[in-house]
């Protein structure tokens, strides 16, 4: 997004700032400063980006522009603790949120709650006009989930944080407790809400999102002489779930041609989550794809891919992974027991064994999740 600026910026308008993004997916800026953080963990170095995006948001005028460049990612890379908070207090509270399988908007809420920086604080710390530019991640681009809205208002409250801190029994650390409660108490100033002036300034602009990448994929599977058909573009709840109910409706199909005959790609979007109860690897594409191929292993002619837009499935380098009609064949040659390492979340082992992890590489875009069936 930086370098796309740099590219259509007019050459005699002076242009400055800079950017966070994750390790590996910068690019070659020469006006904007690009660095690297932590995600999904946060990191010292998301730490001093985001002080320093803070201090240079406050030096700007009323005649000046704060153009805000914001995609999925955004609440971990902007790792700027609260007064009395620490990044290892950000760190530790992160990992919870990601173990406890809360939906994003959840986890945005608590993380808003621990921020200096997020919730709308960067644009009220500003007194230029303000323009963000998002890509959209989230399951109806509301820009106040996006990166945790960093110029967004924020309906939430602290008592919001500390419910969802209940609710999915998340380990927090004392002092994030203690600083929620204080919230709670009024000892703390809220996030800015809906409504308060300086946000007259302030305009959220939504530039892409999963729809339009949903309607790529009909696009080409249509020019292939293929019908597709999309499920849904904000597909959320437990990826094995999900991968069932998928495996469902494409069994229908293989078996009534119904609600569509073949050949039909089934396609989906969205953000699903996966509540870990095991220590394998993987994310929430090849999660959702060993449940589905469990579910499909006796029914032929299924082909299925599933990855993650911005090239990176959870925590490890492949975007996703593919399934095949001799999947489960393949893999009981190669003696693996699919239902034992589902039960672990060790999908990432299961596709790796067989070959068929997809390595993409950073795409340096994020539009969420993508899904599909291809029934032929």
């Amino acid at each position: 997004m930086a370098l796309a600026v740099e590219q259509h910026w007019p050459a005699t308008a002076r242009l400055d700032g800079m950017v966070v993004t994750r390790y590996q997916h910068g690019a070659l800026t020469s006006k904007i400063k690009v660095i690297e953080a932590g995600h999904p963990v946060p990191d010292e170095a998301g730490e001093r980006a985001a002080r320093e995006m803070l201090r240079l948001a406050k030096t700007l005028g009323k005649e000046d522009l704060l153009l805000v460049l914001i995609s999925g990612g955004g609440t971990s890379l902007l790792s700027l603790p609260a007064d009395g908070l620490s990044v290892a207090d950000l760190k530790a509270t992160t990992i919870e949120l990601l173990r406890c399988g809360a939906p994003i908007q959840d986890m945005n809420v608590v993380r808003k709650h621990l921020s200096a920086i997020l919730g709308g604080r960067l644009a009220q710390a500003c007194k230029a006009p303000v323009l963000s530019l998002i890509i959209s991640d989230v399951i109806g681009d509301d820009p106040t989930h996006i990166a945790s809205g960093v110029c967004a208002p924020d309906p939430s409250t602290y008592s919001d944080a500390l419910r969802i801190i209940g609710q999915f029994e998340v380990n927090a650390p004392r002092a994030v407790l203690a600083h929620l409660e204080r919230g709670v108490c009024g000892e703390l100033e809220e996030t800015p809400k809906p409504g308060d002036k300086f946000f007259r300034n302030v305009e959220n602009r939504i530039i892409a999102n999963g729809h339009i990448a949903m309607q790529a994929a009909v696009h080409y599977f249509r020019e292939h002489g293929i019908k597709a058909a999309v499920l849904a573009d904000s597909v959320t709840g437990e990826a094995s779930q999900i991968g069932k109910m998928h495996a469902a409706i494409a069994r229908q199909v293989v078996n009534y041609a119904q609600p569509w005959p073949t050949p039909i790609a089934l396609i989906s979007g969205g953000e699903c989550t996966v509540t870990l109860r095991g220590s394998g690897r993987g994310g929430r594409c090849t999660e959702f794809l060993l449940a589905t191929v469990i579910e499909l292993a006796d029914c032929p002619n299924i082909w299925g891919l599933a990855g993650d837009t911005d090239g990176i499935d959870g925590s490890e380098d492949n975007a996703g992974a593919i399934i095949t009609p001799d999947t489960m064949l393949r893999a009981r040659n190669a003696e693996l027991n699919a239902v034992n390492i589902a039960a672990r979340n060790d999908a990432w082992f299961f596709f790796s064994e067989l070959g068929d992890l997809i390595m993409t590489g950073p795409t340096r875009t994020n539009v969420n999740d993508f899904r599909v069936l291809l029934v032929l």
